[in-house]
């Protein structure tokens, strides 16, 4: 059932597989809580784990159904039937698919209830009559045993064949290839020298795509050919219009340096990056909107439903908001939101940086409320100032002598100014600061500690912004706005 669902939703909307709308479903429902634990365990692969659980049950649940066969093939069917109306519910309430992406699943149960008459079929053979001599059922079993194991073959044939038939079919895909950025009217800053601490162990201070955190709720990423993308801008506007792509590729295009971060990254964590991005000013966007009194909000909305509250001043000052089309000098992959998403200096990516975004609503936080708005987290996300310990690692085992410490800091829209060091409970010591790229992305710092003694030890970390507000010693967890808190490690000298 599942392999033929499969296999069909390669000729349908991407969102029609029941495989990743069910898994989708699972994650809309899923508890704040629940989604912390996954973060925190499974980190970037969360959704691998969630993929490996529904694969899971989807085998158990197949099993079970093919013993009730055994005792009521009707009751089997209606099993059937019920789990293709709980998957057909999954897919229908996808915000991209139509009511005939059902189809899929539809197939998927007739071919389940066929192939389960067929094998009912033959494992009755198998079971030798009062008259029969017991050994005449062998061969029986031989064809049984076969017959499942071909179907069980055919059903890994048919989900790999979908895969490259969807991949065959995807008109984003050979958009994005075909794809030319288009020259930015005003180009980012030319990143001084120094930037990058000269440590082998230190994270790049530029993060490769392939390497940038990604923390969404798309189980299945959104395939959106850019020809048939268009944005809305409406709500409490004087101008309400719709901008296509192209008419996005002829604007006034600008490039910017920035950190992005999750507001599910724990303290130390590693769910931050930073990228060049290009794009076009959200201002600029708004003020074709005109805006009017009383609007406090931007609800953007995604391709799959997701949705972000961003307060309407944030993107109407003067900070690089953007709409974005290319990341690190080419267009934004898939996994990041191709063809256009949002990217936001100094707001946690849940209130900002809406993927694949398709509409935006002026309107008013006491109006309207976003995806994670309403399952308890905070409606507005400021950043707070963060630094982490990249070298050495947590429990390392390094040489005794000097040791070489080093790591990230990073105040959004505020900048970092000072990095302190403090080891085991020793005095706080000032580290050496990378070059400052700006203040919308994070910076680097390295401390030597000469004469280390062989033992268990600790190094804990602070850092203080432009102004010279001191980091919060106050620990929090990252529900309902974002951890705080001073890392500290422990390594071993030896």
């Amino acid at each position: 059932m599942f392999a033929v669902a499969q296999f069909a939703s390669a000729f349908f909307n991407s969102a029609s597989s029941p495989f990743f709308a069910l898994g989708s479903a699972i994650i809309d429902l899923t508890p704040p809580w629940l989604k912390d634990f996954a973060i925190a365990t499974f980190g970037t692969n969360d959704k691998l784990a969630l993929f490996i659980s529904i694969a899971v049950v989807a085998t158990v649940l197949s099993a079970l159904i093919g013993l009730l066969a055994k005792r009521s093939f009707a009751l089997a069917c209606t099993a059937i039937i019920a789990l293709a109306v709980v998957m057909s519910s999954a897919v229908a309430a996808r915000a991209s698919t139509s009511l005939l992406d059902i189809t899929p699943t539809v197939l998927g149960a007739v071919a389940g209830i066929g192939i389960l008459q067929w094998l009912s079929r033959l494992i009755a053979a198998t079971t030798p009559r009062p008259s029969q001599d017991a050994d005449a059922s062998g061969p029986s079993r031989r064809t049984f045993l076969l017959s499942s194991a071909l179907t069980l073959a055919a059903a890994a044939i048919a989900t790999g064949v979908s895969t490259s038939l969807a991949a065959s079919r995807n008109m984003a895909d050979a958009a994005r290839k075909a794809l030319r950025l288009p020259r930015p009217r005003t180009k980012a800053k030319a990143l001084p020298a120094g930037v990058q601490i000269d440590d082998p162990n230190m994270p790049q201070f530029i993060t490769p795509n392939r390497n940038f955190y990604r923390i969404d709720t798309a189980l299945s990423v959104p395939q959106v050919d850019p020809a048939q993308w268009s944005l809305r801008v409406h709500g409490m506007v004087e101008n309400e219009f719709t901008m296509t792509f192209d008419e996005l590729l002829d604007q006034e295009l600008v490039e910017t340096h920035l950190t992005l971060t999750c507001v599910s990254n724990p303290v130390g964590g590693d769910l931050v990056g930073n990228a060049k991005w290009l794009g076009y000013p959200l201002r600029h966007l708004l003020e074709r909107a005109i805006p009017q009194a009383g609007a406090d909000m931007v609800l953007s909305t995604s391709h799959d439903g997701f949705s972000a509250s961003t307060p309407l001043e944030v993107l109407s000052d003067d900070r690089m908001a953007l709409l974005a089309i290319g990341m690190n000098d080419e267009p934004l992959p898939f996994e990041h939101g191709f063809p256009v998403r949002m990217v936001v200096p100094g707001l946690y990516g849940y209130v900002s940086a809406t993927k694949w975004v398709i509409d935006l609503e002026v309107t008013r936080f006491q109006d309207k409320a976003a995806y994670w708005t309403t399952r308890g987290w905070s409606e507005r996300g400021p950043i707070k100032m963060s630094s982490r310990i990249d070298t050495p690692r947590p429990f390392a085992k390094v040489p005794a002598g000097e040791v070489v410490l080093g790591g990230t800091a990073w105040a959004q829209t505020r900048g970092i100014s000072r990095v302190q060091v403090q080891i085991d409970d020793g005095p706080w010591e000032d580290a050496e600061l990378a070059a400052e790229a700006s203040l919308d992305t994070w910076r680097q710092w390295r401390f030597a500690w000469k004469d280390a003694a062989p033992g268990a030890h600790s190094a804990t970390v602070r850092a203080y912004d432009a102004q010279g507000l001191l980091q919060t010693r106050e620990k929090a967890n990252p529900v309902p706005n974002g951890a705080s808190g001073w890392q500290r490690l422990q390594f071993t000298v030896q």
